[in-house]
């Protein structure tokens, strides 16, 4: 790892940030005189800030520079020394979550949250969660009110699966803040988005019908792409690249599905469905697995590099 680097912080804590970099994430802390350097705010480094980080006389990795912010969204903050709470910075979109009852979200929070995106220009798209436990008139009062001021309103339970891939599509290629008052649902949208992600997730207080606080730091979560490749291979004239087809769709869901055979016919991997054969000499055939390997890279790029 070099003495320098930048990178992009993707998980605060307060005390320790997780800087991404070349694929890797380093984990740094802040220099404290960038702490004092005219920050306004409690956290002068945020989710989403591009920053220069430089190794320290013990090894450890320090955030020494902070690149200019094209946008920042943020929130009163609950230490009255300071005048604001950066939420996150660089974003291209955020979805602000937001149920009519259990529990139930504040207009006034709703309200403030439009009013901070609109002054620091990031665009909003409001999701009604839980949709499947709103009541129908109450539904079509809200759509009333937020569409008619020029706002998106989707539908979305995280339970029934309702609108869940209409939200997967608006993600794709873009940086988003997803925003809401403790218990709308936020962790179980984005674990029902991307079951891989370890996020924790808690149940509405039966007595006081409010959200119990169970996401406790900002972090930015790169959601799984929709590209399966299969390379198969069998040692008998049958069963292997549909069979492992089959096996594959049955776990997830793709954009783009390559399969290829471990035919050797032509020395090369090739489209193929049906029966497969490799036999004896592996090293011979690695050349054939890194053809495979650079044809995924292309179509991973075609399918989900930003701007395509």
């Amino acid at each position: 790892m070099e003495k320098r680097f930048t990178g992009t912080v993707v998980r605060a804590t307060g005390s320790w940030y997780d800087v991404l970099h070349d694929g890797a994430v380093v984990r740094c802390r802040i220099r404290g005189r960038l702490r004092l350097r005219g920050v306004r705010s409690t956290n002068p480094v945020v989710v989403g800030d591009e920053v220069t980080c430089e190794a320290d006389a013990g090894g450890d990795y320090v955030i020494c520079d902070i690149s200019p912010r094209r946008n920042y969204v943020i929130r009163r903050a609950s230490n009255l020394s300071k005048e604001s709470h950066i939420i996150a910075a660089n974003v291209d979109q955020a979805l602000l979550m937001a149920t009519l009852r259990s529990p139930e979200t504040a207009t006034e929070f709703v309200d403030r949250f439009l009013v901070t995106c609109e002054a620091y220009k990031v665009p909003v798209t409001i999701l009604l969660s839980k949709i499947d436990l709103q009541d129908p008139q109450a539904v079509a009062d809200f759509h009333a009110v937020y569409e008619s001021a020029g706002y998106r309103v989707m539908e979305v339970s995280s339970a029934t699966g309702e609108g869940v891939g209409a939200v997967h599509e608006l993600l794709k290629g873009r940086t988003t803040l997803v925003s809401g008052n403790s218990g709308v649902g936020k962790s179980t949208l984005i674990r029902a988005i991307d079951p891989s992600l370890d996020i924790r997730t808690g149940e509405i207080s039966e007595s006081h019908h409010k959200g119990r606080h169970t996401t406790t730091f900002s972090t930015m979560y790169p959601l799984a792409g929709k590209l399966g490749a299969v390379f198969a291979t069998a040692d008998f004239a049958q069963g292997g690249a549909d069979v492992a087809i089959q096996s594959v769709l049955g776990h997830m869901l793709v954009k783009g599905m390559l399969v290829y055979s471990g035919g050797g016919a032509w020395g090369l991997p090739y489209i193929h469905l049906g029966a497969v054969a490799l036999k004896e000499n592996f090293e011979a055939s690695k050349p054939m697995f890194r053809t495979f390997g650079e044809r995924v890279a292309q179509k991973a790029k075609e399918l989900f590099e930003p701007g395509k």
